[in-house]
């Protein structure tokens, strides 16, 4: 009975420490999404105030009220087992991500009211950011919490688990021999062989080798009780054995993905991310080999921009529709155990349909952005099955792609809109001064001249104050027009600032510079316009020409051309002036 007592209160230990294991993963279970939901409702409102797309603020709003409906989560946190500090913590964030919602609420009414700056000034913010990342360490620190709990009851359960097996085996030890002595004389042959065998049993599983196989006893006795005993303990460990592994398992695999998804926020090209899937996907899924597919928009396909584990189906270019996964815009599973239609990207195109349909048990996962599908995850499955914990990772990896390509393609359209002013189309004053620099740079090796023509619209403020900003805006956009059909290829044409642009020509002598700037002269002269139904006096424009380094050093280009400019405004504007070398050099009217 003493034996068996122990035996069962090791096995009580080992239940202990599942029962924390399990709990943790309830804690997980209740608490999961916050975080995704915390920084989906952030994109939602970042992405209104860049775009005013009214979809974005639905999604905002919706996510508004699922975010504030906090009780239940709080709830079954409670119910799992959550303590106060934990509760605390958890309570923290969510007021955290109240407040924040409060100001991104703010910041879309500012935008509404058509404040846009200060809209997106309130969420693109270092404060906004700080802020953010308050409520992301709040949240791991709940997590922290979690673990710091769940890892000291795990230890307190396995001091137990090995205090108590090493009790039952002193225990069993000193019963098998006192059964030994006894017995031996009494029943030999009944008592011997089963005690021997359970002793040697008792020392492997001490030694926690849980392999030992326990025979069969039928005795109705103590040796039979001590037996049952026995297996209890070796099918406690055995479990404790699996859930251990399968906890560093998904641990491993948690931290392999996230590592995945911090490199592919870090990537600057879309090259770049197909090299992180090649590389991590493997050893997230290795029995699975697969391709990666990004939408082509020039040829409208799907193009493969990288595989792994050299997967035996789907071709390297195909249509969107012949997918049903993006047909349907979810997960599409054929083969193996999963009856459903194929894609028509698996078919090999000198081969009967009927030959190839479910040949290989295929799971197809579009990677989706802002609602648009813009590739494709592809993978086979050997065995014909996939378990519910791979196709979780599966599905998680899709959509950390997808988020990833999303912010790549957010960050580049900012980009180009810093770059780009948004009344003409033509490229602002800090892309010139980028241009202008790779310019100089390249010159440096050619040899080759720099010419820069320098133009400002005549009595253009007095125009403003006359016909009003908007036919102002119409003359800028005409002239700008004028501009781009003059220069050799895009980004060679600026908008400097007001009614200021600037032309750079790469390769182009003075003499042919001051020729262009001419022409352009006479076809904004040359240009219409009606207000109310009356002509406008013709537009006029100054224009001012300098050459690098016929004129002045590279780094005064841009300030050689505006005295130029400069110039031709005080000799009566509407004409051409070249910079000049000396006092020979004259004006062209």
């Amino acid at each position: 009975m003493i034996a068996g007592a122990a035996m069962l209160m090791a096995s009580n230990a080992i239940r202990m420490e599942r029962a924390a294991v399990e709990r943790r993963h309830m804690l997980d279970t209740a608490t999961s999404g916050l975080d995704r939901e915390i920084f989906y409702q952030s994109e939602k409102a970042r992405e209104y105030v860049i775009s005013g797309n009214p979809e974005y603020l639905e999604d905002f709003n919706a996510g508004v009220v699922n975010l504030n409906d906090t009780r239940a989560m709080l709830g079954r946190v409670n119910d799992a087992g959550a303590r106060q500090e934990e509760l605390s913590t958890l309570m923290t964030a969510v007021d955290m991500a109240k407040t924040l919602v409060n100001d991104q609420q703010r910041a879309i009414e500012a935008y509404q009211a058509g404040d846009i700056e200060t809209a997106r000034q309130m969420l693109f913010s270092d404060h906004y950011e700080g802020e953010l990342s308050l409520i992301d360490s709040t949240i791991m620190r709940f997590q922290a919490l979690l673990d710091q709990r769940t890892q000291v009851d795990v230890e307190q359960a396995i001091i137990r688990s090995r205090f108590w097996r090493v009790m039952s085996e002193v225990v069993l030890a000193a019963t098998a021999l006192m059964f030994l002595c006894v017995l031996y004389f009494i029943l030999k042959r009944r008592i011997l062989r089963p005690v021997v065998k359970l002793s040697d049993v008792v020392t492997r599983l001490a030694a926690e080798d849980f392999s030992v196989e326990i025979s069969e006893f039928r005795h109705m006795d103590e040796i039979g009780d001590m037996a049952e005993a026995v297996k209890v303990f070796r099918e406690n460990g055995l479990e404790r054995l699996r859930l251990e592994e399968k906890l560093e398992q998904d641990l491993k695999l948690r931290n392999l993905l996230s590592r995945m998804t911090h490199r592919m926020q870090a990537c600057e090209s879309k090259k770049e991310v197909a090299n992180v899937v090649r590389l991590f996907l493997p050893a997230i899924l290795p029995g699975f080999p697969g391709r990666m597919y990004l939408f082509d928009e020039n040829n409208s396909v799907m193009r493969q921009v990288c595989d792994w584990r050299e997967p035996l189906g789907s071709a390297m270019t195909f249509d969107p529709a012949e997918c049903w996964a993006i047909r349907r815009g979810a997960p599409h599973r054929q083969g193996g155990e999963q009856t459903d239609m194929p894609c028509q990207h698996m078919f090999k195109p000198d081969a009967p349909e009927e030959q190839q349909a479910n040949e290989i048990a295929t799971l197809c996962v579009p990677l989706t952005a802002q609602r648009e599908v813009i590739g494709l995850l592809y993978c086979e499955m050997p065995e014909g099955v996939i378990s519910i914990e791979d196709e979780h990772y599966v599905f998680m990896m899709a959509e950390n792609i997808a988020l990833s390509l999303a912010n790549m393609h957010l960050r580049e359209e900012l980009h180009d809109q810093a770059m780009e002013d948004s009344l003409t189309g033509l490229s602002n004053r800090r892309k010139m001064e980028q241009r202008l620099g790779t310019l100089l740079s390249d010159a440096r090796e050619t040899t080759q001249p720099i010419s820069c023509i320098m133009l400002d619209v005549d009595n253009f403020k007095s125009f403003n104050d006359t016909f009003g900003h908007e036919m102002g805006d119409r003359v800028l956009m005409e002239v700008a027009s004028v501009l781009k059909s003059h220069t050799r290829e895009d980004g060679l044409s600026f908008r400097y600032g007001g009614e200021e642009f600037v032309l750079l020509l790469p390769g182009v002598e003075p003499g042919e510079a001051v020729r262009r700037a001419e022409i352009i002269r006479k076809e904004i002269s040359a240009l219409h316009f009606m207000f109310n139904g009356t002509p406008i006096d013709k537009i006029t424009a100054s224009f001012g020409v300098a050459t690098t380094p016929n004129h002045c050093p590279g780094n005064k280009l841009i300030m050689t051309a505006d005295e130029a400019l400069y110039e031709s405004k005080e000799n009566g504007r509407n004409r051409v002036t070249k910079a000049m070398l000396s006092q020979g050099e004259d004006m062209v009217a």
